[in-house]
Parts: C-alpha cells; sequence; structure tokens
C-alpha cells in the first residue's frame, strides 16, 4: 500500500538528505530526539532492529552508531542508493532494501526486536496497514516507535502552512493535512494490530533558534512507543 506520488517527490529530493542545511535540515536537527526517546524505552544495543521508510538513513545511521544492528528499507529507489553510498563516509554496517513493507514482512516475520517507523504514517494512504505489517516484522513482546503529526487547525499552520510556505523548513507540497493522524486515531491502529501503547510524547520545534524538545504537547508532532503483546 504506496502512493506512487509520495515515492516519486522522494526520489526527486533524494540528492538532499544529507546536506545538514537542505530540504531536510529539521529532520536532521530533530533525529537526536528521537535516539533519545526510542533509548528511554528500549534497549537497542545489539538488538536487531529495521528502520521502516529509512529515506536516505538518518536515523538507522543514528542507531547504528548507538549499537543496534540495523535493517532498513524504503520504496525509493534514489534514497536507498543515497544512504548505500553514505556508508563509505560513515563505515557503520547496514543493511537497505528498496522492497515494500508487507512484503519484507513475510520474508522476514518476526524477526526483529524493535522496529523504528518515523515521519512516515502521514505519507502512506493506509497508516493502518503499515503498522500491522510493522507488527509482524517483530518478534513477540518487541517494542515499535511510530512519529507522525496530529491534525487539528494549530498542525496545518505551523506544520503546513508556517513550516513549508512562511519559514521554508521542508519543501513545499510535503505533507498533506488530510493525511495527519489524531493520537486517539493511532492509538486505535496499534490496538488493532496487536501493541500496547507505552509512551506518548510530544515534540517541539522552534523555528528562530532552530532547536527541538520532547514535550508534554502533542498538538503538532508527536511520538509513540509501544509493545507488541499477542
Amino acid at each position: 500500500m504506496h502512493s506512487q506520488a509520495e515515492i516519486d517527490k522522494f526520489n526527486d529530493l533524494a540528492h538532499e538528505w544529507w546536506n545538514l542545511d537542505g530540504a531536510f535540515k529539521t529532520l536532521h536537527q530533530i533525529n537526536p530526539l528521537r535516539c533519545e526517546f526510542i533509548q528511554k524505552h528500549s534497549q537497542i544495543r545489539d538488538k536487531a532492529l529495521i528502520d521502516v521508510g529509512c529515506g536516505g538513513g538518518i536515523l538507522s545511521e543514528a542507531l547504528a552508531k548507538l549499537g543496534a544492528q540495523v535493517s532498513a528499507i524504503d520504496l525509493a529507489p534514489q534514497s536507498i542508493e543515497i544512504a548505500k553510498l553514505h556508508l563509505y563516509e560513515s563505515n557503520l554496517s547496514i543493511n537497505y532494501e528498496c522492497i515494500e513493507v508487507g512484503a519484507k514482512a513475510a520474508q522476514s516475520a518476526e524477526s526483529y526486536d524493535i522496529v523504528t517507523c518515523m515521519e512516515m504514517l502521514e505519507h502512506v494512504p493506509d497508516p493502518a496497514y503499515i503498522i500491522q505489517e510493522c507488527a509482524k516484522l517483530l518478534k513477540p513482546n518487541g517494542m515499535a516507535f511510530f512519529s507522525t503529526l496530529n491534525r487539528n487547525f494549530k498542525s496545518y499552520a505551523l506544520g503546513v502552512v508556517a513550516a513549508e510556505y512562511i519559514l521554508n523548513l521542508v519543501p513545499q507540497g510535503t505533507h498533506d493535512y488530510q493525511k495527519f493522524i489524531k493520537p486517539a486515531e493511532l492509538r486505535n491502529m496499534l490496538k488493532q494490530a496487536g501493541f500496547e501503547l507505552v509512551a506518548l510524547s510530544g515534540m517541539t520545534y522552534h523555528p528562530i533558534s532552530q532547536t527541538a524538545a520532547l514535550s508534554t504537547d502533542t498538538s503538532i508532532n508527536y511520538m509513540v512507543a509501544c509493545q507488541k503483546i499477542c
């Protein structure tokens, strides 16, 4: 279940992934927070981890540096090629594949201790399907981490209008407000996929200082940690 238009969009931006001042600058800036949240709720050293929707490998590399045994998948072939090329700079060992998550789950069911799927659910036509396939990848009691954007006026005003058209934090057209997901909706999807919610955290971004922090404010960006219970 994927959108070819979304894949094409990220293919066109593939060369930007490791430009710290480029289209994905904010992802680089929030990446330490994502790692902090993941480490807070899971022991990742020497654990088998798969990063679903890995893009150019920003999060995948950070988790590998923290000691995880990382595999990573994405449907944008140019992004995967960029991710593989960047390994020559970072000297990390990551198994990158251009494969759909359902196909990967069919190949490698219950193979991973941890699944990460960050900033992806708001880009797909059926987020519940992605969550279900992520669950299939996990061993029993494995941990999954998802992040997305809340759907309300504030997230539209700041996450779309300000971020894309005023502050140019991300390229115009990056987000479709209709695909944003309210925490209660995500909680239902998690429950249906056999997950138990462990933690929910907001993430605030300050565009002037270009810094981010974990917070209790889930009105725009938020992350969840959950455990597979079946």
